[in-house]
Formats: C-alpha cells, structure tokens, sequence
C-alpha cells in the first residue's frame, strides 16, 4: 500500500510540475512577442530619434 502511494504521489508531482513549466513556456512566448511588439512599434520623438519603449 504504502509503495502506491508514494508512485501516486511521485506522479502527482511530476504532472504539477509538468503543467507548470508547459504554462511558464507559454508565459515565456507571450512576453518574447510583446517585447519584440515593442521594439518594432516604438515611436519616434520631436527630434525623430527613436525613444525607449520601456521606462527603465
């Protein structure tokens, strides 16, 4: 009994950690594309130089 637990467990912990990486890699791609959004659609100031679209 006690070894099925611990196989359930094991799953149980490898799925979670499973599902976590596959929504960080989606999180990951999501802000690839809105930093690359950035440096494409970034506006120009009064002197026609290209400003940072972020603040730091």
């Amino acid at each position: 009994m006690v070894p099925l637990l611990l196989v359930l467990l094991l799953v149980l912990i490898l799925f979670g950690a499973g599902f976590a990486l596959e929504a960080l890699w989606w999180v990951a791609v999501i802000l690839l594309v809105v930093w690359l959004l950035g440096f494409v659609l970034r506006s120009a100031d009064s002197a026609g130089k290209r400003g940072r679209w972020y603040r730091w």
